[in-house]
């Protein structure tokens, strides 16, 4: 299905950290984009240096509703992907997914949207396969405190591609591990976040277990290259294509970096691991290689570099604007 060079493209969760870089990607090449987001983990800020462009709109709204837009493409981005906030209201959390999924589906199949599904390593649980394959089906607790958020990813994947079998619905899934980079929520309780405020404000570091639990870290930048060439793509592959970085790090070692690189005093403290935390994290980026012809670029120190530079300027600023998620009706 061809598109013309210039397409008008919605972008739900558009004022978060990866859905705000989006925006400004897109507007770049050109696009007219609209950006919808209910602000509960999104920043208003986070798009405010777009809202003077005459391509731009922002329509402040939740995916749980029904909403209408005319369109040539959907990026789904909506949804609370950090703990901390996905946790603080599981069932709206849960709706988010699921509904969110019935309503930008029903959307791309009335207007012929291609539409692109920002699903999560989390549908591969507490990995028995390492590293991941998309053809893994994972190990998932369902009835576990994380559960709200992996298996409500699972079931849009299966919305999906219902949609895909049923209405021929040109649609494409991407499957995101850990990403990083400026403009992330520094209350939203993600790893690299957490150790960079903590190590900027000298205050202890906090590992969850004995820190040598692994992770794999990807930039934002590569993120939405993956993600854009993805929903690019006209060779007839559409996923679950996993997009993220296969470098493997030990939580531990995130720490040791981020301190050496800040020039903190900040010690390291241990608490008990969360319920149901995966002990490894890895992307097999294999499917991204052949089909796109995708792989990251940018190493963990250069992007930790940019991403501790936005920290330490936000919190000069006295983080203003960002709100703690328990006081944030969701």
């Amino acid at each position: 299905m061809g598109y013309p060079n210039v397409m008008r493209i919605l972008v739900t969760g558009g004022a978060g950290f990866l859905g705000s870089h989006l925006c400004e990607r897109l507007l770049k090449a050109g696009h007219e984009v609209v950006c919808l987001d209910n602000l509960f983990t999104g920043r208003k800020g986070n798009v405010s240096h777009l809202l003077d462009n005459k391509n731009f709109e922002f329509v402040r709204h939740d995916v749980v509703d029904p909403f209408k837009a005319e369109v040539d493409q959907i990026y789904n981005l909506a949804c609370p992907a950090s703990p901390v906030h996905y946790q603080f209201n599981s069932i709206k959390t849960v709706k988010t997914s699921v509904m969110g999924a019935i309503n930008v589906l029903g959307l791309a199949k009335r207007v012929k949207a291609r539409v692109l599904q920002a699903s999560t390593s989390e549908v591969y649980g507490d990995p028995s396969v390492h590293p991941q394959p998309e053809s893994y089906w994972g190990n998932v607790n369902c009835i576990g405190i994380r559960s709200c958020y992996d298996e409500g990813k699972r079931v849009a994947e299966t919305l999906f591609f219902d949609y895909n079998r049923q209405h021929n619905l040109d649609i494409r899934i991407m499957r995101i591990f850990n990403t990083y980079g400026p403009r992330m929520h520094p209350n939203d309780g993600r790893v690299v976040s957490n150790f960079i405020v903590q190590a900027l404000k000298g205050v202890p570091i906090t590992i969850y277990g004995e820190g040598q639990q692994t992770r794999s870290f990807c930039y934002c930048d590569d993120l939405l290259e993956g993600m854009v060439r993805l929903m690019e793509n006209d060779k007839g592959f559409i996923g679950p294509c996993n997009i993220g970085n296969p470098g493997e790090f030990t939580i531990r070692e995130l720490a040791e970096k981020v301190i050496a690189l800040t020039g903190s005093t900040s010690k390291l403290v241990f608490e008990p691991l969360p319920s149901d935390d995966p002990k490894q994290r890895r992307p097999d980026i294999t499917l991204a290689k052949e089909k796109l012809g995708w792989e990251p670029t940018i190493e963990l120190e250069e992007g930790l570099k940019k991403t501790i530079a936005y920290f330490d300027e936000l919190l000069s600023k006295g983080a203003s604007g960002y709100a703690d998620p328990a006081k944030v009706d969701g």
